[in-house]
């Protein structure tokens, strides 16, 4: 009962001012001031400010409120889990299928000195290095080769 007072009271004391701000010629302010007067009045015609009451009151809407926290906070966490991995499952697979199909390893063997290509194409010789040092990165290109890189 007393919520409705007061909230009726607000409503009047806003209406009051939206009258001021109007007789100033402060049109547009005052529509806006009477808006927000009548939000109050509003909610106690249609019953909002007893639903609001009940609920403050009841230890089983409480509970409910922090059920509702807890989904709150489960989805927050699994979301940013999500985006921290970068994306869902299936997004995932989606991406290391595309990178897959993006280079073949056809492609990548030639850049790495081996197949076909790598007889034809000269050798570099630097002051640094010697003709021992390609045996040592033919087994690194083997490895490579099994991976499929």
């Amino acid at each position: 009962m007393i919520a409705e007072t007061v909230c009726s009271a607000v409503a009047a004391a806003g209406l009051g001012i939206a009258a001021v701000t109007a007789y100033r010629k402060r049109y547009l302010a005052a529509a806006r001031t009477a808006a927000y007067a009548l939000v109050p009045l509003g909610l106690v015609m249609t019953g909002v400010i007893d639903w609001l009451a009940d609920t403050a009151f009841s230890p089983t809407a409480w509970a409910g409120f922090g059920v509702l926290g807890l989904a709150w906070v489960l989805f927050a966490s699994t979301r940013a889990v999500e985006r921290r991995r970068g994306g869902t499952r299936k997004e995932r697979r989606a991406a290391a299928a595309a990178q897959r199909e993006a280079v073949a390893p056809q492609a990548s063997a030639p850049s790495l000195g081996a197949g076909p290509r790598a007889a034809s194409r000269p050798q570099s010789t630097s002051p640094g290095t010697s003709r021992g040092d390609s045996d040592d990165f033919s087994d690194i290109e083997a490895i490579l080769k099994k991976h499929g890189i």
